[in-house]
């Protein structure tokens, strides 16, 4: 529960029900449970700092030295699915690998916890799915923020304001894209045993069983520890679920999408073992309130969509997003934008910007958002059912990659509907004894 910094002997637990309805009183600190201590966990350090941090878990008993000191007192626990029923916890914070991303989620939504999920959410579609359906059970009571941090800036909301408010007319399609390559050819061979007090079982989970390579926890300067393994069909779901959730944010804020009619693919051969490096996935969604049916599209490892004119050139932004419209387009990165007009009638006269009192209010501190959020109430950026309907769009184009061809797709029910053999890529299998329900 949460305890008042007035005293732990006299402190006033507050339900997360009681939370939600805002009426903490100002002092009141989150129990929080970082799991996964080193990595991006380091990233949360500081924002948890006025919070009550008391339980910390991680597979790599080496990490808890650095974390004890920023969180003296704190628990420590190897397996998440003990640490997750410590007594008194408010919320967690989840920096695992990626295939723990749904499961631990999902089994702190069952426990009434408010959840911050570093990105992907889900690394299949169904488990995109579980998660979503199990928070809009919850939304009264249970804050939830997946990690896109660049949502915060300030140019997310520019950009959806020049679409909504028609700076580029009606919105026809709208693309997205990142420039990585990080190529492997087949899983890891095995080489020698894990180092002592790391708890390789526990890393592999619910994942089929791979022997122990250290190449799967190459650190290396600059780059994220997840890039040694993130593009393993059993680990991650490579660019899109690393940068392409960021980068397709920048897309997903401005145009209001939920889930897909279809998703077809256009990429390198098919590797039954890693991820596609190269590859450009298509995306059909229907009208909403605002604008007419729009295509979305997704493109990684250097490929482009065609750009508006010669002198433009879209290689230079790594990470970054187009709008097409019938009067011209917006080409973006997460910090800057430009419009580029088109045609005779394009003359800017039929946008006006908005004033100062009207634009879209800052995100302002990203994790600090879900902590107010945890407490007070309102609304996150990036909450379960906006980032769960973002992955699960792009998982389906993982889908249309493996089967390779059109896939049309029923949201509503989670089917595609015109290939019966893509039906068993929407979801993973577990090794036993782990489940999505615990």
């Amino acid at each position: 529960m949460l305890k008042s910094a007035v005293g732990a002997a006299g402190a006033l637990a507050v339900s997360p029900q009681i939370i939600r309805a805002g009426k903490n009183k100002p002092g009141d600190k989150l129990n929080v449970a970082l799991i996964g201590v080193g990595g991006r966990g380091l990233a949360h350090y500081d924002s948890l700092a006025d919070e009550n941090v008391v339980a910390l878990c991680d597979i790599n008993e080496k990490q808890f030295d650095l974390a004890l000191k920023r969180f003296p007192g704190a628990t420590t626990y190897i397996d998440w699915r003990k640490c997750l029923d410590h007594k008194g916890l408010d919320a967690v914070v989840i920096c695992t690998s990626d295939h723990h991303h749904a499961f631990v989620s999902n089994w702190a939504l069952n426990r009434d916890l408010h959840v911050y999920c570093e990105k992907p959410l889900a690394i299949s579609v169904e488990e995109a799915r579980i998660v979503r359906a199990k928070w809009l059970t919850k939304t009264d009571k249970l804050a939830t923020q997946v990690g896109m941090q660049r949502h915060a800036n300030a140019n997310f909301a520019r950009v959806r304001e020049m679409v909504r408010d028609g700076a580029i007319g009606t919105l026809e399609s709208a693309y997205a894209w990142g420039d990585r390559k990080i190529r492997r050819e087949k899983y890891p061979d095995g080489t020698g045993a894990p180092p002592e007090g790391f708890h390789y079982d526990i890393w592999l989970g619910p994942s089929p069983y791979h022997p122990y390579s250290p190449s799967y926890f190459e650190h290396r300067p600059g780059v994220g520890a997840c890039l040694s393994w993130n593009m393993y069909w059993d680990f991650g779901a490579g660019q899109i679920g690393d940068m392409g959730s960021h980068t397709m944010d920048l897309l997903w804020n401005a145009v209001d999408a939920k889930l897909p009619t279809s998703a077809e693919g256009n990429r390198e051969p098919f590797n039954p073992e890693v991820t596609p490096v190269e590859a450009e996935i298509h995306f059909e969604h229907p009208a909403n309130d605002w604008r007419g049916p729009i295509k979305v599209s997704w493109y990684q490892g250097g490929r482009l969509p065609a750009s508006p004119k010669k002198y433009v050139d879209l290689k230079g932004i790594d990470h970054g997003a187009m709008f097409k419209g019938s009067k011209g387009h917006i080409i973006c990165d997460f910090v800057s934008r430009m419009v580029l007009p088109f045609g005779d009638n394009a003359d800017m006269t039929y946008y006006k910007p908005r004033a100062a009192k009207d634009l879209i209010p800052p995100v302002g501190h990203f994790q600090k958002e879900w902590i107010n959020a945890c407490k007070n109430g309102g609304k996150t950026s990036c909450d379960f059912e906006y980032s769960g309907n973002m992955i699960e769009q792009m998982l389906l184009g993982l889908v249309a990659y493996r089967v390779g061809k059109k896939l049309e797709y029923d949201g509503a029910a989670g089917r595609v509907t015109n290939a019966p053999e893509a039906e068993k890529w929407l979801k993973r299998e577990y090794t036993k004894g782990w489940t999505l329900e615990g």
